[in-house]
């Protein structure tokens, strides 16, 4: 990057923490926009979302001259075994949050999200043999006590908050390893899935259970969408990568989870016994724990 002053160094921060900003406030309130697919099912609504997705991906990489990283990643035998099975993790991902958004567990899904950074690491302490430091133990070590009490208490675990933050963990484990661009990359992982879900539209179309020609235009134009609402969130997150410091993002990242929390609270209704508060405060202590250090980590490298 060239040397910038520091007007221009002003300008690419306020504009990265407005793009990471956007991508989080996109992905928080993104439970809204899957209850509008109604009352398309959920594995129909994922199906579009890959179909969508694929194609708009294929227009941004024509524009961008994206091709050949593309072409290099799908040649690489290595790395092309990591982005399958990157693209299994992402329609796991995926599903189980539409899913959820449609079958009234949008708390939960908050829940994932709000526990899956800590998944994250801990992951990278297990596979990536990173090392911890103290107050990230502590974060790792409230997530289990919270994910503990919930079982205990529910009489279950909590699948769906475990699924997503399990598989989206795993899936940027995964992408980590195979170390090749966001795009280039999800443009890959959604040519591998689209001709699955392209036959799979076909055999529901076949049995006159295709919502997307079913219920009128304005319902087929909403799923249509599913790509945009897909990789928009995804470009403004990778212009916020470079331009604003990963403790940013990092402290971002609760933006998400926590208008989930209040779309599936407020908006849906969505009950809240004593136990889920008692473990959800129990996750919010531990992000804290988890921001606290990041910022203080920030801040001891800077100096």
């Amino acid at each position: 990057m060239p040397n910038l002053n520091e007007a221009e160094q002003k300008s690419r921060y306020n504009s990265g923490l407005l793009a990471g900003v956007g991508a989080y406030l996109i992905w928080g309130v993104i439970p809204l926009y899957w209850q509008l697919l109604k009352p398309a099912s959920a594995p129909e609504i994922l199906a579009h979302r890959v179909v969508w997705s694929f194609g708009l991906l294929l227009v941004i990489v024509y524009f961008k001259n994206l091709m050949g990283e593309v072409k290099s990643a799908f040649f690489d035998k290595q790395k092309m075994l990591l982005i399958f099975f990157a693209s299994i993790l992402i329609t796991i991902n995926w599903g189980v949050f539409i899913w959820a958004v449609n079958n009234g567990h949008v708390i939960e899904t908050s829940l994932g999200y709000f526990i899956n950074p800590l998944v994250s690491v801990a992951l990278g302490v297990i596979v990536l043999k990173e090392k911890l430091r103290t107050l990230q133990k502590v974060a790792v070590g409230l997530t289990f006590v919270a994910v503990s009490f919930l079982t205990l208490t529910l009489g279950h675990p909590p699948y769906i908050a475990l699924s997503l933050a399990f598989s989206f963990g795993f899936y940027g484990l995964v992408k980590k390893m195979a170390n090749v661009n966001a795009i280039p990359s999800l443009t890959i992982e959604t040519l591998l899935l689209t001709p699955f879900f392209s036959v799979f539209l076909l055999y529901l179309d076949g049995k006159n259970e295709l919502s997307f020609v079913n219920q009128g235009a304005t319902h087929s134009f909403w799923l249509a969408t599913a790509g945009i609402v897909t990789v928009i969130p995804l470009l403004l997150f990778g212009t916020a990568v470079v331009r604003i410091p990963l403790v940013v993002i990092g402290l971002l990242q609760a933006l998400g989870p926590i208008l989930q929390f209040l779309i599936g609270y407020i908006a849906f209704n969505e009950p809240m016994s004593t136990a889920r508060w008692t473990g959800f405060m129990i996750v919010w202590l531990a992000v804290s724990v988890f921001s606290y250090d990041a910022i203080k980590s920030y801040q001891n490298n800077k100096n």
